[in-house]
């Protein structure tokens, strides 16, 4: 009679532990990344940046691996937002977040942006907020995210930062009255938007008449001071600088119409918590589009990002999409 084989009961190695460890920190590490950053590659990079110092690290005495491994993470952030700065200051055109698509709460199977699960944490992402967050110096991004998005007391965000509670007080307090003053981004456009399920209508209205090339249709849902963004890096042909007015933009859009790629379509997705829009050609994405409504129902903004350094994350994303063609 053959005995049946003894399951390995082995205990795993450290490495293993480690690894299992760290994956079920790594969402909410990306989406910690991702806010401080605004760019879901660069945001992959530092978690992985924070991988190998967690792998390496003697880990006998840590009581607290998720405070150990986000304090890593915000900091290998400020360092990546001191460089960051003088980069985008050089950036041809407009400059905008890297997109994510956030269908459901998550991010499809791609590592999640953290806790967007509930409804009131959806804007957390959102296009607008983190053209806002630009405003801050990159110790006040990181309290403020620290703060909105996770929750996180003061003297938990002075510990993870090495500074005084005090300071970690002040520094969120000049951040918030930063991020609510007024600009020329049209990023404020976020305080004010429409109902969810109407936005997505609204968005889909614009969609309708742009593939039929409808220019009346489209004056009817774009506001008169509408504002057109379009991030190509100088890597894809963009307007360098926003198209403001519903008359320049018809006409920039016009003109866009000529220049389309065959095959290519417009599908509405949710792009940073909120309707959007991506352009591809089957699963190829050319563009991602954040969209922001006026409680109108009029299209105040469209920032779309067509750089195509920035929409390797979403490409992955929109490949397992139905509407992908793919």
């Amino acid at each position: 009679m053959t005995p049946h084989p003894v399951p390995d009961e082995r205990p795993d190695t450290d490495a293993e532990a480690a690894a299992r460890e760290f994956t079920a920190h790594r969402p909410r590490l990306f989406g910690l990344a991702y806010r401080m950053l605004g760019s879901a590659a660069e945001a992959e990079d530092t978690v992985q940046d924070a991988y190998l110092r967690w792998s390496g690290a003697d880990r006998t005495d840590l009581v607290h691996p998720g405070a150990w491994l986000a304090k890593v993470v915000t900091r290998l952030c400020l360092s990546r937002l001191t460089s960051a700065r003088a980069t985008r200051e050089r950036y041809t055109g407009p400059w905008l977040p890297e997109p994510v698509l956030t269908a459901g709460g998550g991010l499809s199977g791609v590592p999640g942006t953290g806790p967007l699960e509930a409804a009131e944490r959806r804007d957390d992402v959102s296009t607008a907020l983190l053209l806002l967050l630009e405003r801050l110096t990159p110790a006040e991004r990181a309290v403020y995210v620290l703060r909105e998005a996770f929750g996180y007391p003061h003297r938990e965000i002075a510990g993870l930062l090495d500074l005084g509670e005090a300071n970690c007080r002040q520094l969120y307090g000049r951040a918030a009255r930063r991020v609510a003053e007024p600009g020329d981004d049209g990023a404020a456009a976020r305080f004010a938007p429409p109902e969810p399920g109407r936005h997505r209508e609204f968005v889909e209205s614009f969609v309708a008449a742009s593939r039929e090339g409808d220019l009346a249709g489209l004056e009817k849902v774009l506001a008169a001071d509408v504002v057109w963004w379009s991030d190509g890096g100088g890597k894809v042909r963009s307007a360098l600088r926003p198209v403001r007015g519903r008359d320049h933009v018809l006409r920039f859009l016009a003109g866009v119409a000529h220049r389309k790629e065959e095959g290519s379509r417009l599908t509405v997705v949710e792009v940073n918590g909120e309707p959007g829009i991506v352009l591809h050609v089957g699963a190829r994405v050319l563009g991602v589009a954040s969209v922001a409504v006026g409680a109108d129902g009029l299209v105040t903004d469209v920032r779309m990002v067509m750089n195509p350094d920035k929409l390797g994350y979403a490409s992955r994303q929109f490949a397992a999409y139905p509407e992908s063609g793919g």
